[in-house]
């Protein structure tokens, strides 16, 4: 390889390594993304997404990042719409079988998906497909003979059906088709290279397999790590509360990522933000320096991504208006500020609540945060099971005058 190919795929690695969990393998994508350089191919990026909710929220976005990312290096994306799989149910993560979706509920939230991603995803350089396109053709015959590609020792490895094998709980014959079928669009699909959440490491795997059996050059994987959401330790969805959703309004997306405890905000630079990461680390230099502020790298965060979702106009509105709420010009000048201690790195929002005396029990806060009654940051918070993290400053409001500015340490 000469000198300057050389540093072209060095370059190129640098960029595809930020954030990445795992690589399997680098000297394979390596060896792809050379070839690509010698042939003016461009690479097939692929990455499914199952339409099981309504709409996308941030967690979604850490793969869609990575994609752009390689559209930027010249490579193509595909931006998989699992029709079919989601009409099975991934059970990754799962202890319980998952209730598929109907047809119906699918369709529907394929149409939102394709309307969200171009937000990130460069449209004239994206193919979106649809899995369902060559598996509902696909005969009887040919599934079984797809089945037989895997072994049921096999499909054990994978962490969550041996845990519920060995605790008794059922495992539906439908369930170990998932990965299967997940592999199978890689061979239909010929990727060079499939991004998928650390949850999903297996069924990459399985792709690469499927596809060594089918006499193709197996894919490269690639896992993002899972990104939590507004609690920071739990996994970003909307069934815990603790997520922002592309289509939040900018105000509300505005001020829930500047609820993000000190730390989280790092993680969400490093995944989300458009920056390079020098830029980055720069920042975080300056802040742990004390020469830039943490609230002004936050708003710096909130800012862009609510530009990248809303546009410049309502990313600028969206500030001015929470400086102007939270810049104490709609809060009290003055307010009671206390210290919260605690042990295991983060309190609960009721207890913080409770202890701050702005509640008189933990049973009313539970009341009040359950009637949107209770702000942290500006963001009305409607789930009891969030948490502050230590490290962070917070201003808790309970109805229209209780206010304190907190500090959980």
């Amino acid at each position: 390889m000469s000198t300057q190919k050389s540093q072209m795929v060095a370059e190129q690695m640098r960029i595809i390594r930020r954030g990445v969990a795992q690589c399997i393998s680098e000297a394979e994508l390596e060896e792809k993304l050379a070839r690509s350089l010698d042939t003016g191919i461009p690479l097939r990026i692929k990455a499914g997404f199952d339409p099981t909710a309504a709409d996308l929220h941030l967690g979604h976005t850490v793969l869609l990042q990575k994609m752009r990312q390689f559209q930027e290096l010249g490579h193509e994306v595909i931006f998989l719409i699992g029709d079919f799989t989601g009409r099975i149910g991934d059970p990754t993560g799962k202890n319980v079988t998952r209730k598929p979706l109907t047809s119906e509920q699918v369709a529907a939230n394929a149409q939102t998906y394709q309307a969200q991603v171009f937000h990130i995803l460069d449209r004239t350089r994206t193919r979106v497909v649809f899995n369902s396109t060559w598996m509902e053709p696909l005969s009887a015959t040919a599934m079984i003979q797809l089945a037989a590609r895997h072994t049921v020792a096999r499909m054990l490895e994978r962490e969550d059906f041996a845990n519920r094998y060995r605790q008794g709980q059922p495992i539906a014959i439908h369930e170990f088709l998932y990965p299967l079928v997940q592999g199978y669009d890689s061979v239909v699909l010929q990727a060079d290279v499939e991004l998928g959440g650390t949850d999903q490491t297996f069924n990459l795997l399985v792709g690469r397999e499927l596809q060594r059996d089918y006499g193709q050059s197996p894919q490269c994987v690639l896992t993002m790590p899972i990104l939590e959401g507004l609690d920071g330790v739990n996994k970003m969805s909307k069934s815990l509360g603790n997520f922002i959703a592309i289509q939040d309004p900018p105000d509300e997306m505005f001020g829930k990522l500047m609820s993000l405890s000190d730390p989280l905000m790092w993680r969400y630079y490093e995944l989300l933000s458009a920056l390079d990461m020098a830029e980055v680390e720069g920042l975080r230099s300056q802040v742990a320096a004390g020469t830039f502020h943490p609230v002004a790298a936050k708003k710096q965060l909130a800012e862009e991504l609510t530009r990248r979702f809303h546009g410049p106009e309502a990313a600028v509105q969206a500030r001015e208006r929470f400086t102007a709420v939270f810049g104490h010009k709609e809060q009290p000048e003055e307010m009671e500020t206390l210290t919260l201690t605690t042990t295991e790195g983060s309190v609960g929002l009721a207890t913080a609540l409770t202890q701050a005396g702005l509640v008189a029990s933990n049973s009313e806060a539970f009341r009040m945060i359950q009637q949107q009654a209770v702000s942290v940051n500006g963001v009305k918070m409607a789930d009891s099971r969030t948490l502050l993290q230590a490290g962070s400053d917070y201003v808790l409001r309970v109805g229209k005058r209780r206010f304190v500015r907190l500090t959980v340490q």
